[in-house]
């Protein structure tokens, strides 16, 4: 995590949240975006498979991108969504968790299994800051055409190139290239695919 504010940094506590900085949780706007998202993860996670023209619209409020023939399955779990953009004809099945307090981008083609979890946020290792509540973000990139099977977690930072396959039950901490396969704990490339 990067280092807590000086003395003399007038931002407010959004302003630096949103710029990738430690920040503390307890702005107004801040408590007032999540409480708004968290409205309308209600609302969504309510719906049926016979409301789709209502999931896709509140899908569209919620989001900052949602691409053309995308479907996520309720239900969906955000901090914000507004910092969540997916790309057209991409799949989330049950139970995404995208917590994007910084910017969570998912390309276009893009095949997500259930209870997948990407996380942005990060915590300071130090006690005391952790203890002041001191907390920041990192963004976290996926390309076109990922497969991430089921309970995959992509921790905050990582970048997941074009066409990779990540294995159920994978967590991924560092950057994955395009074109691979990766599986385990922490995950690792075991195959290379031919991409065409």
């Amino acid at each position: 995590m990067t280092a807590l504010p000086a003395a003399d940094d007038d931002r407010t506590m959004r302003e630096r949240m949103l710029a990738g900085d430690p920040y503390i949780a307890d702005d107004p706007e801040i408590g007032e975006a999540s409480a708004a998202a968290l409205d309308l993860v209600a609302a969504y996670n309510a719906t049926s498979v016979r409301q789709r023209p209502l999931r896709r619209h509140l899908l569209e409020q919620l989001l900052g991108a949602v691409g053309e023939d995308t479907e996520i399955r309720p239900p969906l779990y955000v901090d914000y969504g507004s910092n969540l953009r997916i790309g057209a004809r991409s799949f989330a099945n049950f139970g995404l968790v995208a917590l994007d307090v910084a910017a969570i981008t998912i390309g276009d083609d893009v095949q997500i299994g259930p209870n997948v979890q990407l996380l942005t946020p990060t915590h300071p290792v130090e006690p005391e800051p952790r203890r002041q509540k001191w907390e920041a973000a990192q963004p976290i990139t996926i390309g076109d055409n990922v497969w991430l099977g089921g309970g995959v977690i992509v921790l905050p930072g990582v970048t997941i190139g074009a066409d990779t396959v990540v294995g159920a039950g994978s967590v991924v901490t560092r950057d994955l290239p395009a074109g691979v396969v990766a599986v385990g704990n922490p995950a690792r490339v075991v195959r290379t695919l031919e991409r065409g």
